[in-house]
């Protein structure tokens, strides 16, 4: 092993070795000789700590959310960039948008270092190159309507800062989120968004697949599902822009109309498949009283929020 081999893996143990999620818990010191009972006692008290520690994040937390917005009205997308159980999270959160809105594949997209295979079986040293982030950046067409979410528990993931230096040089916005203290961080350039959490040591030293993993989540749920909101993808607090994929989608976008609309089971599916499975147009239609296409017309004026074509409908009759 070469002189500069061994300097550099020193510098990744102490800089690792500083990190808050590589510390010993000493919350969990007996963990290892706990009851069934114990274990899942320590582990939820650790976890009810992160909800706090995401709480203090909820300004930042609410750029990201208007920011990911505004591209997505400009047509841009999301691109979540991470390794392990952070690329995980990532692919996971992008792959449920489309059924839940309705949205197309590609405007949430997961990328994981080491590719696909990655999801099922960790890909060994795949994280370890910054220019491989740089390069699927690169392949995904990274442009300035896009924006690029890093997900990287210890902040210092080579193949998320790399994907992250690639895109702020392609001028998409970035933001990047981590479970470290602020202070432990460097990042060049700045995100335009940072949301550093500092979940503490993890139950099991070094498992950030725990409450780093959790945190991370949140954060992922909070982005995309407050954009759509910003979309007009949620009327009241129901999803009511969902694909229906499948015959349990069907069921739910016809309790849907039923609960909002006040109709029985056959007249809500009578109107949503006169709306041509449109669960939005179905609910303007109905709660409108008004005719499919005149349905599609106000809720396109509208930019398909249910809430404000009802709201025009409602002055109209005044």
């Amino acid at each position: 092993m070469s002189e500069a081999t061994v300097d550099s893996n020193r510098n990744l143990f102490d800089q690792l070795g500083s990190l808050d999620t590589e510390q010993n818990n000493p919350g969990s010191k007996a963990i290892d000789t706990a009851s069934p009972l114990e274990i899942a006692s320590i582990m939820n008290g650790e976890d009810a700590l992160v909800a706090t520690a995401v709480e203090k994040k909820l300004p930042e937390i609410a750029n990201g959310i208007s920011i990911v917005a505004d591209a997505f009205k400009k047509n841009g997308r999301l691109i979540y960039v991470g390794s392990g159980t952070s690329g995980r999270i990532g692919v996971v959160d992008a792959s449920e948008c489309p059924p839940t809105f309705g949205t197309p594949a590609q405007m949430v997209i997961g990328l994981i270092a080491g590719g696909p295979e990655a999801i099922y079986r960790a890909q060994e040293g795949a994280e370890d190159q910054p220019e491989n982030g740089a390069i699927d950046i690169e392949t995904e067409k990274i442009g300035k309507n896009d924006v690029v979410c890093g997900l990287a528990a210890s902040g210092r993931t080579p193949y998320v800062i790399g994907a992250l230096q690639r895109a702020k040089e392609l001028e998409a916005k970035t933001i990047f989120i981590c479970c470290v203290d602020e202070q432990q961080l460097n990042p060049h350039p700045r995100p335009d968004v940072l949301i550093a959490i500092p979940v503490g040591p993890e139950v099991i030293s070094g498992s950030t697949r725990l409450k780093s993993g959790t945190a991370q989540k949140m954060v992922c749920n909070m982005l995309t599902t407050g954009a759509m909101i910003q979309l007009g993808k949620v009327y009241q607090n129901v999803m009511v822009d969902l694909q229906l994929t499948n015959q349990k989608l069907h069921e739910r976008a016809r309790r849907i109309i039923m609960q909002l609309a006040g109709v029985t089971y056959d007249e809500a599916a009578d109107v949503l498949n006169q709306s041509g499975n449109h669960v939005k147009t179905a609910l303007v239609m109905t709660l409108g009283k008004i005719p499919y296409e005149e349905a599609q017309t106000i809720l396109h004026k509208h930019d398909g929020f249910v809430q404000n074509a009802l709201k025009s409908l409602d002055n109209l009759k005044t």
